[in-house]
């Protein structure tokens, strides 16, 4: 039993790790309930598709993913440097989980890159704060879903 009071108990670990295939259902779960959530994001893929797509990242050994309480609470797909996706769960959000993605990449690279939607402003936050900074824009004509975006790149400090 755990008489401590909430605010007094040790906050939950995080552990980062390589997703196994057992986490590609986890894994297409978030992906799907952000999109689900997020009013300006059309859905153009089923569920169903996008749990197929989880397990090809997975297959292709580029998700790591974080695990709260032994569940998967968050992932990042990488392609050597591209940073290809990264979700955390609804209930995971605010948590450092992403942050935490995201610092374990920084340190084993020299230089990353990416693209996020330019309706996203959270996210575009959360990687300018993490020093990524803006390198262009598109009308959306390369991605899936024809939305604007912005691509990112971010080098280790000399």
């Amino acid at each position: 039993m755990n008489f401590l009071p909430q605010r007094l108990r040790p906050a939950t670990r995080v552990r980062i790790e390589a997703a196994s295939p057992g986490d590609a259902a986890a894994i297409g779960e978030i992906l799907s309930d952000w999109i689900d959530e997020t009013p300006w994001m059309p859905r153009i893929h089923t569920r169903a598709q996008e749990q197929a797509f989880a397990r090809d990242l997975v297959e292709r050994g580029w998700v790591t993913v974080a695990r709260r309480n032994g569940q998967v609470a968050g992932f990042l797909a990488c392609d050597r440097t591209e940073i290809v996706a990264l979700y955390v769960a609804g209930p995971a959000r605010g948590h450092g989980i992403g942050s935490a993605l995201i610092r374990r990449k920084q340190k084993r690279a020299q230089r990353l890159g990416l693209w996020t939607f330019q309706f996203n402003a959270p996210a575009r936050a959360f990687y300018e704060a993490r020093g990524f900074r803006e390198a262009a824009r598109s009308g959306g004509a390369g991605n899936d879903e024809k939305l604007p975006d912005i691509r990112y790149t971010w080098e280790r400090p000399r």
